[in-house]
């Protein structure tokens, strides 16, 4: 895998304080209570206590449905469900508001947490097990989080979120490559080797940039040859040959059934 997870530490999240000035002088009751509420409640989240907080920001949505408070409060819930490991609840909240408040000028932070509470919603996927049924893995959430961080960068592209949104968004491509590698490689062990084909013609074409194009090639090679299509398995060792060729030499064919 290129990249490490340690990439992503150039951002430290942080519930962000998206207020710019204080109401003004002439502000009426409702929004100075509004404001006590969220007060409270940040406090309560810059403490970790986020199911507090999540209580009281809702109950701020309540009372307060409309203005700026109202829609803060929805931001931060969506956090706080992230920071409390709930990622549907996060992705649901983040959702709502991105649906709710498309223009807001911090909508580009809800797409970030919602990227993130997919990132982290299924990271386990990556980590294979040995010996486990791979096709049996749900990469759902890597999708949506890859699919959270793309409209991010192409709808704003110069946020302050992009540049690490772009990172993990690489990640994702690498390790949703590798997944499909293990589930070609469990059907060429299996000799389901037209599955094991398909799987690997979809790394090629949906993961053409990954490191994982060599070892899709590889499956190629044996499963072609397996199938007893010798012209199609001898283009795909021309192509393996071209692209790589310190590690297409003649021992490593036939590997992929050991592996």
């Amino acid at each position: 895998m290129r990249h490490s997870l340690a990439v992503f530490l150039l951002l430290t999240l942080t519930a962000c304080g998206l207020f710019g000035s204080k109401p003004d002088a002439d502000s009426s009751a409702k929004t100075a209570s509004a404001e006590v509420m969220y007060n409270d409640a940040k406090k309560n989240l810059n403490e970790n206590s986020y199911e507090e907080a999540i209580k009281q920001f809702e109950s701020l949505q309540s009372h307060y449905p409309y203005g700026r408070y109202a829609q803060q409060a929805q931001i931060e819930i969506a956090y706080a469900y992230y920071r409390q490991n709930e990622p549907e609840s996060a992705i649901s909240a983040a959702d709502r508001f991105i649906k709710q408040y498309p223009n807001n000028p911090h909508v580009d932070y809800v797409y970030y947490v919602k990227g993130l509470a997919n990132f982290n919603a299924d990271i386990g996927l990556f980590g294979i097990v040995s010996g486990q049924d791979p096709t049996e893995r749900d990469p759902k959430a890597a999708q949506d989080s890859f699919s959270a961080f793309k409209d991010l960068v192409t709808r704003f592209p110069s946020s302050r979120y992009a540049p690490d949104s772009r990172l993990r968004m690489q990640y994702l491509l690498d390790a949703l490559a590798k997944y499909e590698i293990h589930v070609a490689r469990y059907y060429l062990r299996r000799g389901a080797d037209i599955a094991a084909v398909n799987r690997a013609k979809e790394v090629l074409t949906q993961y053409p940039n990954t490191p994982a194009i060599h070892d899709a090639l590889l499956i190629l090679v044996q499963g072609y040859d397996d199938l007893g299509m010798k012209e199609l398995r001898d283009d795909a060792q021309r192509v393996l040959n071209k692209n790589f060729p310190r590690a297409a030499s003649p021992a490593n064919k036939g590997s992929e059934k050991s592996q």
